[in-house]
């Protein structure tokens, strides 16, 4: 068993150490000359008059003709009241490097960028004609020039009240940079059949971190050639409580699109979005500036008007159409109906297209097993200055073993075993079904078992039968449901309708069920079909989904569903790919329908053999794993028992809090947000069993979980006069699109912050008395719920709003699981003996035993990690070597390029406040919290035994984060909204797991130079 992990993570070697750089620097453009603001300024009313230029159009240009340059943005203004952060300079450029923008290339590129900053019609005003000459005239006689900024500070930074780093806002870009050209001077990075070549790639000004790939490699997967690339990111963090910043290495694998269609012959492009595609020119762009080894960015779009598709010009001006440039831009066409000529070695530039998901399917599997990723990074260790250093390595923290609780699931290994082990899991289901049936009655225990209906909504007959097989396999019900002895027929089922289903039934000990199975009829699966009469993409839209959920909550009721007694239903739909355009699926309308009608859903997918879907073979699991589901959804919940005996208090209950956003781009494209709270209590009857029930807001109390989950549709219906969305839409695909500007985004957010605050001190309240662990996801909600940030929060302190932080309540524990959104989680690996691979192991991990404990007292320490077993479906060898080409015993070049990596994330467990017997002024009434203790808790609560799995996160968070897919934003009734809508909708394929559903604590403020655009 591996007893330790390292981290690809560095830090300063002792505090007080320094490493610095000096730079050349040019400040913002405003700066240089006070014409350039006349200029900008030109024909506004003096309230509108903007005190600095808008860079933004420039800033991308860079990308792609001077990628050496580091471009920092603009000081963000904060969204609450507070000092402005300090002024920085707009570019930086390392002292050693030459000049990247000498002064003829920096005079055409300023030339051009000029006439973008005037009215829309400029080029027909003399007035601005005559000073764009002037301001050009001004800045050939005395052009910006670079300044020297020697010993800056990369790493050491001051610390907050809460003793955590908190690193200046360029050193995220600087440090990271200079660390990249370090790499860089190292040789290449040799494996069996060749080596990696890196070059940088250019980084935008939100870019935080700096990447170097490596050239593209080519390997045979299944007879066809397929192109992939090494990544490297490097990206500076911060660690509650630690006062050193911390650098994370990570390694990944960029795929190359290669293939075109056998229809159109040229690449499958997205039509909505830009396509990035990374450029390496002979010869610098712009004439006299200096060569670079980078890769230079551009973006290819759809251009509507001629229905192809041209190089993006970052903004509607064309700062490249101003330019007289010394090297030519792949033809589009040419790259698109012959990328492989393109990629690669060879004369000229060369483009490479990065391949996305949207393409189609790409034979290169993704990522790297750890031993592959521990080799490369002793490689890049090399390049570290003396004064940084690995960060140390954990070791297994309390628990016996990987810390598996108490009533773990089982690993049978005979069939005798695995059939007993069947029938305890699916009496266990039906014990739980019985027991959250009882509680949602909310009256006295009737004689004899409950009685619990699920419905089945089928479109196809081989749907149908899986369905009311996989039903009763997944409860153990014997027998088909009297189908038989009630001489059911097919067509019997083919005639139901609501009020006459076919009912199935089956009695046991513990419960019984009935299965009521009628066909989805009446059109209600099929596509949404928008009115043309209505005004505006998004009222049609919000109309059609309307309509579709009007009918189908009046065709359930009929069939006696009723929204006081929640149940579930099973829904067969056709596969997403069949509706074109996507906002025509129905799913969503359905979901909300059902909803409507008290019917919790889940979805099973019409099997098809096309090669697109091919889901044909998988249709018994998927109908298997959707019941579990939908069970689940009704709260049978294995409540993971911890193995901490005394050391938590007794009763202790599981809170957790869930920031759910859905984003305009969603199912129905209106903007929400919307906080959720998730209370889990074990019950005393049974094993692992639990009561789990969500916060009703409207009521103030805690609600049964089926019941908290309907309640969300209706919360969640917004006003037109609410259609706002703090999200920037992408330029180059449609620059036509109506822009959110940073003072909406800040004050739609400063709004969202107060709601939240509200929501959080109720649900607080309605906590106090009970031993309680509320449990947060830093990269969920840390934007709405600032005290999670690393640079506010304090030990054993909480503040949910304007008022100062206070101690905890007595009863409260407060803990928050930063997953591994962002890179925010370090990769990391077991440390195998010598000569063996490294590998995966699973484990609670901390700080080495003799950093965390000095005389046999426990250290302060407050964070702790967690990492699971791989699941069964992912037998990877972990020393699989996605590089190395060999030939094999009949005599053919073989590699493992074709199989994706596995790694589990290495989840950050931190306990930001409890109970320590640390302060003499405040001794703690009772026995004392060990944070390490709670941590633990944490991450046995990931090890749920009814889940064949390990989750992402701990049990209780992530059904708060399953609560989602019932927050869909809808008009209210009979509200419509002139809004025009981008026709953007599509389905979030990753809503079954909250960790990797879009994170609202990763979004970034909107450019407020959208505010300076001329009317």
């Amino acid at each position: 068993m591996y007893k330790n992990i390292r981290r690809s993570a560095y830090h300063l070697a002792e505090e007080g150490t320094s490493w610095t750089e000096d730079f050349h620097a040019l400040p913002f453009p405003e700066h240089w000359h006070a014409g350039l603001l006349e200029l900008h300024n030109h024909g506004r009313d003096e309230e509108k008059r903007q005190p600095s230029l808008p860079t933004r159009r420039l800033d991308g240009v860079l990308q792609t003709l001077a990628p050496d340059v580091i471009v920092r943005p603009r000081p963000r203004i904060p969204v609450e009241s507070g000092p402005p952060a300090a002024e920085d300079f707009w570019m930086y450029v390392p002292a050693s490097a030459p000049d990247p923008l000498p002064g003829r290339s920096m005079q055409q590129l300023l030339d051009a960028w000029l006439r973008t900053l005037g009215p829309k019609d400029s080029a027909h005003d003399p007035r601005f004609r005559s000073l764009l000459l002037a301001s050009s005239t001004e800045l050939k006689q005395k052009l910006p020039e670079w300044q020297p900024v020697t010993g800056v500070e990369l790493l050491t930074t001051t610390t907050t009240r809460g003793g955590t780093a908190a690193p200046e806002p360029r050193q995220f870009q600087l440090a990271t940079d200079t660390l990249a050209r370090r790499i860089l001077t190292l040789d290449p990075f040799p494996f069996e059949g060749g080596e990696l070549r890196f070059r940088a790639l250019p980084r935008g000004p939100r870019d935080q971190g700096a990447e170097l790939m490596s050239q593209p490699l080519c390997r045979t997967v299944k007879r066809k050639e397929w192109w992939f690339s090494v990544l490297l990111n490097i990206s500076l963090h911060t660690t509650p409580f630690d006062p050193r910043p911390r650098l994370h290495l990570h390694w990944g694998v960029r795929r190359w699109a290669t293939h075109p269609r056998t229809t159109t012959k040229r690449l499958n492009l997205p039509y909505r979005e830009a396509t990035t595609v990374y450029l390496r020119p002979t010869i610098p762009w712009l004439p006299g500036a200096p060569a670079t080894e980078r890769y230079a960015l551009a973006r290819l779009r759809r251009d509507r008007a001629a229905d192809t598709f041209v190089w993006s010009e970052n903004d509607t001006a064309g700062i490249l159409r101003g330019l007289s440039l010394a090297g030519n831009f792949p033809d589009p066409e040419q790259l698109l109906t012959e990328p492989v000529s393109w990629i690669g070695e060879g004369r000229g530039v060369r483009a490479s297209v990065v391949h996305s998901t949207r393409m189609g399917k790409h034979e290169i599997g993704t990522g790297f097993m750890p031993n592959q990723r521990a080799q490369l990074t002793e490689w890049a260790e090399q390049a570290l200055p003396e004064t940084l250093t690995r960060v140390p390595d954990l070791t297994r923290g309390r628990g016996k073993g990987i810390g598996a609780p108490q009533n773990r699931r089982p690993k049978p290994r005979t069939d005798e075993a695995k059939k007993a082990e069947l029938l305890r899991e699916t009496q266990a289901r039906r014990v739980a079904l019985a027991a959250q049936a009882r509680i949602a009655a909310h009256g006295p225990d009737r004689a004899g078992p409950p009685m619990v209906e699920a419905r089945l909504l089928w479109q196809s007959p081989e749907v149908r039968s899986e369905a009311v097989q996989q039903f009763a396999k997944a409860l153990g019900l014997d027998g088909d449901g009297g189908a038989s002895a009630a001489h059911v027929t097919d067509r019997d089922f083919d005639e139901a309708t609501p009020g006459a289903p076919v009912i199935l039934e089956w009695r046991t000990a513990e419960v019984t069920l009935r299965l009521r199975c009628m066909p989805l009829a009446e059109g209600l699966g099929d596509r949404l079909v928008p009115d043309a009469a209505v005004k505006g993409k998004g009222a049609a839209l919000a109309a059609a989904v309307a309509e579709r959920r009007r009918a189908l909550r009046a065709w359930l009721r009929a069939d006696g569903a009723d929204p006081s007694r929640p149940e579930v239903a099973l829904v067969e739909v056709a596969h997403r790919s069949t509706f074109r355009p996507v906002s025509a699926d129905p799913k969503f309308a359905i979901r909300l329908g059902c909803a409507d009608a008290g019917l919790l859903t889940q979805f099973v997918v019409t099997p098809s053999i096309d090669r697109q879907i091919d889901n044909a073979d998988s249709l018994d699991h998927r109908t298997y794993s959707s019941w579990l589901d939908g069970l689940r959804q009704l709260g049978v919940r294995v409540l993971p028992q911890h193995t901490l005996g005394e050391d938590l208090p007794d009763s202790l209950q599981y809170a957790a809090v869930w920031m759910v956003k859905r984003r305009k781009d969603g199912p129905t494209r209106l903007p929400k947000h919307l906080p959720v709270a998730v209370l889990v209590t074990q019950l005393p009857a049974g094993e692992g069993l639990a009561a789990v029930r969500g916060w009703d807001d409207t009521a103030g109390v805690w609600v049964p979980y089926p019941q908290f989950l309907l309640g969300l549709v209706k919360q969640a219906e917004v006003a037109p006069e609410a259609f706002t969305e703090p999200e920037t839409p992408d330029d180059d695909a449609c620059p036509d699109a109506p822009r959110v500007t940073g003072k909406q985004w800040r004050s739609n957010l400063a709004q969202q912050r107060r709601e939240t605050s509200a929501f959080l001190q109720r649900v607080l309240h309605s906590l106090r008395g009970q031993p309680t662990v509320l449990i947060t996801h830093a990269q969920n909600s840390r934007l709405h719920w600032p005290w999670l940030q690393d640079g506010q929060t304090e030990r054993d302190l909480i503040k949910t709003g304007h008022a100062p932080a206070g101690r905890l309540d007595d009863e409260l524990r407060l803990v928050r699981v930063r997953g591994c959104g962002g890179r925010e989680s370090a990769q990391w690996w077991g440390l195998a003996d010598p000569g063996k691979p490294h590998g995966q192991p699973a484990g609670f991990w901390a700080q080495d035993a003799q950093q965390r404990y000095v005389d046999g007292a426990s250290s302060r320490e407050r964070v702790f990690y967690s990492t699971t077993e791989r699941p069964g479906t992912h037998a990877i060898s972990p020393a699989l070597d996605r590089l190395a080409t060999r030939v094999n015993a009949a005599g053919n070049l073989t590699s493992q390029a074709g199989t994706s990596a596995w790694n589990p994330t290495l989840v950050e467990i931190a306990v930001l406040g409890c109970h320590e017997d640390d302060d003499w002024a405040a001794p703690v009434p009772g026995m004392p919290d060990d944070p390490e203790a709670l941590a633990l808790a944490m991450h046995q609560l990931r090890q749920a035994p009814d889940y064949a799995a390990a989750l992402s996160l701990p049990l209780p968070l992530h059904l708060a984060g399953l609560a989602q897919a019932y927050v869909l934003p809808t008009l209210g009734d009979g509200d419509r909204t002139s809004n025009e809508e981008l026709d953007t909708a599509a389905e979030n394929p990753s809503t079954e797991d909250p960790d990797l559903a879009d994170a609202a604590g990763l979004s970034t403020t909107p450019d407020d130079e959208a505010e300076t655009a001329h009317d």
